[in-house]
């Protein structure tokens, strides 16, 4: 793709780069104009975000390459947008601005460098969803880490410094996994392009063909740690649970970043088209993946802390995905990418409303409030002199349907979207393409259906209890004091949801190509390497 619109596929990484650096030149005292700065970086991004989607959908999936320095692959650096990565960056883009939105309202200013830290984690999500190198791949992670590192850490206490320590430990491993991961790819192949890495891999035999699968064993473990797979994922609920709220609300991408290089790597080097490659680790991601889903289903239910339910609802939507993804179905796939956007936008608008409706609450509230439910204490005597049909102030009201709106995303419920994508996972698995009239539905897929269905439970069970505690506890409390810059983000993301819920054939027509495309690596490896999208241009830059 040549022209301007080939030279928008390196602003989702260029921009925040540059207004990161910017942030740290300009210091502290400048709060205001780093704030406006920020924002009008992930504005700007987000408008790209469209507009690739947009290029990429109206061009069969693949809106172009991008050679940095116009050097070919797999010598060069690529960045590779098609349906998937255009509707990462799109995602990431979209709860960036959301959680930048709420943060001005008071969280920026609790500590030092949270405007530069936000643009440089920014920077490396969307790399990592456009790069079309493993090497870069691990870069950008590094850059997303580092940032995160500062943003796990960002505000006082000792419970988020603790699990702050303890994430970057976890994460500093999964690096190393990486990295040796990836040296084992190119000591097998001789390159980390993925196009290039995909058609050597026909060729590999015997020692060198195990060394590959060696390697991309350990570099899936990598991604597996990232993506909170049971058992690697026990750091996940503790740091996202204490972790600041706009910093918790883009974390919520995080995992996805692990599920994504998965779902890339695993179908580019192991999908159907590779012969005796196709399947290679298909049934641990399907094993594991049921069996986190299971994990963050309890982890759901046991806690009575809302940062916890909602950082065991990211391993539940992880593990939905991974487990999906295993399946090896072009039509779960679709649903699942479909689950992907919608519990993503929930869960990160539900971090947020935490931070709103446990506003002016003491500590102990909810050790109060289960035990005067376990002694049967929970509603005070009717009292005469009480008015009947007391008004709810604006404030709970609001607070109280987005809270709704939340527990029916989260749990997977009629009306919204949440429904919609895990009944599309659910009917494509008992109704596998190509399979032969009357035969069995495979029993993972039985198994996957079965822990789908209790996490719903589980969390519609979890969530009525948290806001029966939260808004309507008989105990009293005051109403808390919400500005519009923090309402207006959890708005936002839910009536994006109900977006996706209006205008779910498109959206769904739109996620089944994206999953058809990724079945058919073959396009993919033909427009990323220079025999297949012809001569490099003069100049650098789209292809």
């Amino acid at each position: 793709m040549s022209g301007w619109v080939g030279q928008l596929m390196i602003l989702p990484i260029l921009l925040p780069l540059l207004a990161g650096a910017a942030m740290v030149l300009l210091g502290e005292q400048r709060r205001r104009v780093k704030a406006a700065l920020g924002v009008a970086s992930v504005l700007a991004v987000l408008g790209v975000a469209v507009l690739l989607l947009w290029r990429a959908d109206a061009v069969d999936g693949m809106a172009g390459v991008y050679r940095l320095g116009d050097w070919p692959a797999p010598f060069g650096i690529v960045l590779v947008v098609d349906r998937l990565s255009a509707m990462m960056v799109l995602l990431t883009s979209i709860l960036a601005l959301a959680a930048l939105v709420f943060s001005l309202a008071n969280w920026h200013r609790a500590g030092p460098h949270f405007h530069p830290l936000f643009q440089f984690l920014l920077m490396g999500l969307n790399g990592a969803f456009l790069t079309g190198d493993v090497f870069n791949l691990f870069v950008f992670f590094e850059i997303l880490l580092a940032a995160s590192y500062g943003l796990a850490l960002y505000g006082a206490g000792i419970a988020r410094i603790r699990a702050g320590l303890h994430y970057i430990a976890v994460n500093l491993s999964a690096s190393l996994l990486f990295l040796i991961g990836a040296g084992l790819l190119y000591g097998a192949a001789g390159t980390l392009n993925m196009a290039d890495l995909a058609a050597r891999l026909p060729m590999l035999t015997g020692s060198d063909r195990a060394l590959f699968e060696a390697g991309a064993a350990i570099l899936g473990t990598a991604f597996l740690v990232k993506a909170g797979m049971w058992p690697l994922g026990f750091w996940l609920a503790p740091t996202y649970a204490v972790a600041s709220p706009p910093a918790a609300a883009i974390f919520a991408i995080m995992s996805k970043v692990g599920v994504y290089a998965v779902l890339r790597l695993w179908l580019l080097l192991f999908g159907a088209e590779h012969g005796s490659a196709m399947a290679f680790g298909a049934d641990w991601l399907l094993f594991g993946g049921i069996v986190t889903v299971g994990f963050g289903a309890i982890g759901v239910l046991a806690t009575q802390d809302m940062g916890h339910l909602a950082g065991s609802s990211i391993l539940v939507s992880s593990g939905t995905l991974l487990a999906a993804i295993g399946v090896g179905q072009v039509g779960v796939t679709a649903g699942a990418l479909f689950y992907l956007v919608s519990s993503t936008l929930a869960i990160c608008a539900f971090f947020l409303l935490i931070e709103l409706v446990e506003r002016d609450r003491e500590a102990s509230a909810d050790v109060l409030a289960v035990t005067l439910e376990a002694f049967g204490e929970g509603e005070a005597p009717p009292d005469a002199a009480d008015p009947v049909g007391t008004a709810t102030p604006v404030t709970l009201a609001m607070l109280g349907i987005s809270f709704v709106c939340c527990a029916l995303l989260l749990a997977g419920l009629p009306p919204l979207s949440g429904f919609i994508a895990k009944f599309a996972v659910l009917t494509a698995l008992l109704n596998p393409v190509g399979a032969a009239a009357g035969a069995a539905v495979p029993a993972g897929s039985w198994a996957l259906l079965a822990v789908v269905i209790f996490s719903g439970f589980t969390a519609i069970v979890a969530m009525t209890r948290a806001g029966i505690r939260v808004l309507w506890s008989p105990l009293d409390r005051s109403v808390p004091e919400v500005r519009g810059a923090e309402i207006a983000p959890i708005a936002l993301l839910l009536l994006l949801c109900l977006g996706l819920t209006v205008q779910a054939g498109p959206v769904m027509r739109y996620m089944q190509d994206a999953a058809v495309s990724l079945y058919t690596p073959l396009d993919y490896v033909r427009s990323v390497l220079p025999a297949a999208v012809g001569t490099a241009r003069p100049g650098g830059g789209g292809a």
